[in-house]
């Protein structure tokens, strides 16, 4: 397709041909999949003008973190309909222009999985220890007094207040709570230190992403596609159901082979063995949960194009894919408190209180594991 300079965020660019449902007969041709990337590539643009006219500073309005949402949201629409339904579109242009929108949602998204990894951590440690508020401390004690600065605290839920140490704790039950308390405040001093050392990266590399030549590029190809879609000579006829079909089927296949029988119980002792070892590579047995949840999103939007605004809202599916994202953010906020335990010289009760988010935040894991295989032995997965 010839590369055609235009302004992205020029309302002109991102206007869309009349649309076609592309359901004669009652099955989705490859108009239906040409309007369903129109629109979303409106979107996406309409995002930009948006995210450019609200600014993007470290401290962003309301309106431009929503705007980079929308943007992450179209970009990741329009990419896993590229790859669901590859065979009715031009081969090099789809091939070229899904790497570098999963590129952007994966750069715009690093930003806000910080921050809410950082508040969940917050959250799950205040809830641990029983403590209302940390108390103001110096990080420099969580990190052998290399760094300094002032720990924040978050409210905990009403049902954690009070320390869990009446009269009927035992005295060794009253020691932990309180060198969990203790190694708490430390602990959310350091995890809100790298935290937001890695969150102000993630801003600047975001920033500079938007900056680039190469995302020019990409919302270039973006504005193009408002307006002309490059699909096969065969598309204008085929029916899109075998494709999204076998989208079904991926998904289906994918979770028959996860171990949902260990999933039917609320705790697998055996995920903690690695995540408690010194090495850091990635849980081993998280990596096919995170694809099952592409999988039911490529599934979701492939429904979506077949049924465009009026795609039936499957609640048991909705279930599953809600269970998939607690599966993912636990996951990942318990790989940062293992990887700030491993921090040099930090104190043993700052590894202590570590050490237990970490082990409640796999049962998280586990809990979503359950939660899913729940909502799953309901759901048949059939044509969207």
């Amino acid at each position: 397709m010839a590369q055609q300079h235009l302004d992205p965020t020029d309302p002109a660019a991102a206007r869309p041909s009349p649309p076609d449902s592309g359901r004669a007969g009652g099955a989705a041709t490859g108009d239906a999949l040409a309007g369903y990337l129109r629109a979303q590539a409106t979107e996406f643009l309409r995002a930009l003008r948006l995210h450019r006219e609200t600014g993007s500073g470290q401290n962003g309005t309301e309106e431009s973190v929503d705007a980079a949402r929308a943007l992450r949201h179209s970009a990741r629409r329009i990419s896993g309909s590229l790859h669901t339904f590859r065979p009715l579109l031009d081969s090099d242009w789809s091939e070229e222009m899904r790497p570098e929108l999963a590129w952007l949602s994966g750069t715009l998204a690093l930003e806000h999985a910080c921050a809410a990894r950082l508040e969940r951590l917050l959250i799950a440690l205040h809830r641990l220890s029983g403590s209302a508020a940390f108390p103001a401390q110096s990080a420099a004690s969580a990190v052998g007094g290399r760094v300094t600065g002032a720990g924040r605290g978050i409210p905990a839920p009403a049902g954690a207040r009070g320390g869990g140490t009446g009269p009927a704790a035992t005295p060794t039950a009253t020691a932990e709570r309180g060198n969990l308390t203790v190694g708490a405040a430390k602990a959310g001093a350091l995890l809100e230190r790298q935290l937001t050392l890695a969150r102000t990266r993630a801003h600047s590399t975001a920033l500079q992403a938007l900056g680039s030549s190469r995302f020019h590029a990409v919302a270039d190809k973006v504005a193009v596609l408002a307006s002309e879609v490059p699909l096969t000579p065969a598309a204008a006829t085929a029916d899109l159901r075998p494709l999204a079909t076998a989208a079904g089927e991926r998904l289906t296949d994918a979770v028959t082979a996860l171990p949902l029988v260990t999933a039917g119980h609320p705790y697998n002792a055996e995920a903690l063995i690695h995540g408690l070892s010194p090495d850091p590579a990635p849980h081993p047995q998280d990596g096919p949960w995170h694809q099952v949840r592409l999988l039911l999103r490529l599934h979701r939007y492939a429904g979506e194009v077949l049924h465009g605004d009026g795609a039936p809202t499957d609640v048991r599916l909705l279930a599953a894919g809600q269970a998939l994202n607690l599966h993912r953010d636990a996951s990942e906020a318990a790989a940062a408190a293992a990887s700030a335990a491993r921090t040099p010289r930090i104190a043993p009760a700052t590894a202590y209180a570590l050490g237990v988010l970490h082990a409640d935040q796999r049962h998280e894991v586990e809990a979503a594991r359950f939660a899913f295989q729940q909502s799953w032995q309901k759901q048949a997965v059939g044509t969207p």
